[in-house]
């Protein structure tokens, strides 16, 4: 089934919206009678459809992966695209910063901005969640916390998308989280003591209860992170959208500029969300790999 047949998560949700705005509008004088709330829903929803100015781009349809019974749809809609822009973008980057560092040792411009995330990361997140054993794992937290920043702020540009408002892609940046969370434990603990910590220390016969539980919990970080990520970064396009759809349904003048006002202070607010979200999925990842680590490592190579 191919995107134009099936709404994701955040289809569901613009849609609850649009009916929720619509009805209030039946009730109302009426002035929203022929508005049609697609019209400014579909630029929040993914598609084949890439938006430029002037004109549409139709993306190319690709033959679905098959796997036994499994059909999957592996086309590209637009928030791929714009996950690939903002990969390719990081990369560029930090190929960039890193030619001008072995140009001259005082830093400028990109890499003097660069750094300073950078800093900020390492000291902040990954040393002070996991000691210095945090600095093996720099690499993974810096792609993490530069390219979910990146998806984030192309959904504020005009022609662009979020990627990370769609549940796949908070799924897929979970999953590799949970990896790692998983490998820094056993790497620091080692695999018989990781898996021994399964049972809690409880005794024998509380094993059959203790050890799902322990299971579960291993599984509800990333999914939490997952949610965060994406509930957040679609409330406030959901948020803006509405307020637009006001203008549209009260077809007044007078209903344009306090609509506009607000419209305005939400995305002043989601260019902030944008860097918060980008740090928290990043620092609760890095949280969760500390708490996997033996607690001897952090008192040996902390502060």
């Amino acid at each position: 089934m191919g995107p134009q047949e099936h709404h994701t998560a955040i289809g569901d949700t613009l849609s609850a919206v649009q009916d929720s705005v619509v009805a209030g509008a039946a009730h109302g004088a009426g002035h929203g009678d022929g508005f049609d709330f697609n019209e400014l829903l579909h630029h929040a929803e993914d598609g084949r459809v890439l938006e430029l100015p002037g004109f549409h781009v139709e993306l190319p349809e690709l033959p679905p992966l098959v796997i036994g019974d499994l059909v999957i749809d592996v086309s590209m809609t637009k928030h791929v695209v714009f996950l690939l822009v903002a990969a390719f973008l990081l990369l560029g980057i930090g190929v960039a910063a890193a030619r001008s560092a072995k140009k001259s040792l005082v830093p400028k411009g990109l890499r003097n901005l660069m750094e300073v995330i950078i800093v900020f990361v390492r000291d902040e997140i990954a040393v002070a969640n996991m000691g210095v054993a945090g600095m093996r794992y720099l690499p993974y937290l810096l792609t993490t916390f530069f390219l979910i920043l990146f998806m984030n702020l192309f959904g504020l540009m005009p022609y662009g998308a979020t990627s990370t408002s769609n549940l796949s892609v908070t799924a897929g940046l979970a999953v590799i989280a949970f990896v790692m969370i998983q490998l820094a434990a056993i790497r620091a603990q080692g695999l018989g003591h990781y898996l021994a910590h399964l049972t809690g220390g409880t005794p024998l016969w509380l094993w059959p209860i203790m050890i799902p539980i322990e299971i579960i919990g291993l599984f509800t970080k990333p999914f939490a992170l997952c949610m965060r990520l994406f509930a957040n970064m679609t409330g406030g396009h959901i948020v803006i959208l509405a307020l637009l759809g006001f203008i549209f349904l009260a077809k007044s003048f007078v209903v344009a500029p306090v609509s506009i006002l607000f419209v305005v202070g939400i995305y002043f607010l989601e260019l902030l969300v944008a860097f918060i979200q980008a740090y928290i999925f990043t620092m609760l990842t890095a949280l969760f790999m500390g708490l996997g680590m033996a607690p001897g490592e952090h008192a040996e190579e902390g502060h």
